[in-house]
């Protein structure tokens, strides 16, 4: 058969398809949708209070606050922890905008340190270096990130949030139902943030995000902080913002929640295949970086990853990308540009060279798809277009 002809037979695999998430639940969200609309309970109220309160049953945590989405949610819980203008707060060069954008929002000052090349998480040896420097002593919190569904190393964060007096504030955005040893993310530190884009695990059917907190004095000031500062209505304590969860978001996910621990072993074994298949295909190498094939994800010791995404790293990563873009398979660079070289924050005054596991990563890293309904079909055909593309000459 022709190379032509191959690429017109090949099926298109979509980066996520939330068809098949939806249409199963479709009844069953529209009655809860229903039932938002019949009692007019559009802001907060009800069905935002139950999620909350089986949200926090399921992560272990003795309080969860719902909020308009993950940004809104990191700003919340820097703010709730007291985080301000006179301190610093370190964080991964490796992650989403609104990781380093919630501190400045905050106005704190970001510290940046460099990530693991295995995991990509923020690395604890990198963060201790960072502390260690002139100026160091105006940071008060650590806020390490859960990359791609897999908890940051947390016995070494904890060693160092106890030995230096620093709070811990997860960024939990990409990490429902990820576990450290037996402890879910979200209830690890001192406060943590979800996000519920449409994308996530569990997902909102628009922006969402909540706060979760064993400290009930943070659970009470986050209540407050999500409107307007208000603890009595029109009573103004704090300069608080507009950050509310709405009644459709909290009915939508109130139904997903029921169904989010199955989708996670449907990701899970959707990983472990395509470990399988990789290595059955003898592209997988065993090394940290990339030569001629693909490095494969890893779940760590004293982890329950939840494969938010399945990331290779490819020492070609933009031509595979397009090789696999011609045969209709979606793939997705998580992140293309480390945010020390975002053009908007230059004001931190970093150069490159200064993070070499974040640059490199950004050359390297390329998500391929995983969702709980991808079929084991598509599975192959995803690594059957790697291995092709990884056996053609340059």
């Amino acid at each position: 058969m022709s190379d032509a002809r191959k690429s017109i037979a090949t099926p298109a695999v979509p980066m996520i398809d939330l068809e098949r998430q939806y249409a199963p639940l479709r009844e069953e969200l529209l009655e809860a949708l229903g039932t938002v609309i019949d009692r007019r309970q559009f802001i907060l109220g009800e069905p935002v209070e139950r999620f909350e309160g089986a949200a926090a049953e399921q992560l272990g945590v003795r309080a969860a606050i719902g909020c308009s989405s993950g940004t809104d949610a990191l700003w919340l819980a820097l703010a709730t922890a007291g985080i301000g203008s006179d301190d610093a707060v370190v964080t991964t060069p490796f992650s989403f905008f609104a990781s380093v954008s919630s501190i400045l929002r905050v106005g704190a000052r970001p510290v940046l340190a460099d990530i693991d090349p295995i995991t990509f998480n923020l690395s604890p040896q990198s963060v201790e270096s960072a502390l260690d420097q002139p100026g160091a002593e105006r940071v008060r919190a650590l806020l390490p990130v859960h990359l791609y569904g897999q908890c940051v190393d947390w016995e070494d964060f904890a060693r160092l949030a106890k030995e230096r007096n620093l709070l811990l504030v997860e960024d939990a955005a990409q990490a429902w139902g990820a576990r450290w040893r037996h402890s879910h993310a979200g209830g690890l530190g001192d406060i943590a943030a979800f996000s519920f884009y449409p994308t996530k695990n569990l997902s909102a059917a628009g922006d969402a995000g909540l706060v979760t907190t064993n400290n009930p004095e943070f659970a009470e000031r986050a209540r407050m902080l999500r409107q307007h500062g208000m603890r009595v209505r029109y009573h103004h304590d704090e300069v608080g913002w507009n950050t509310r969860m709405d009644g459709f978001q909290g009915a939508i996910l109130g139904v997903k929640l029921r169904y989010i621990r199955r989708w996670n072993e449907e990701r899970r074994a959707a990983a472990a295949r395509y470990d399988r298949l990789f290595r059955a295909a003898g592209v997988a190498e065993s090394s940290v970086y990339p030569q001629h094939g693909v490095i494969l994800p890893t779940e760590g010791p004293n982890q329950h990853h939840v494969w938010h995404q399945y990331v290779i790293r490819c020492a070609r990563r933009d031509a595979l990308r397009e090789h696999l873009t011609a045969q209709k398979i979606g793939s997705e660079i998580y992140y293309p540009v480390p945010l020390h070289r975002q053009k908007a924050l230059d004001l931190l005054g970093y150069r490159d060279g200064c993070f070499p596991e974040a640059e490199r990563a950004a050359r390297e890293v390329l998500a391929l798809p995983i969702f709980p309904e991808i079929t084991e079909v598509e599975q192959q055909t995803v690594v059957d277009a790697i291995a092709a593309f990884l056996s053609s000459p340059r």
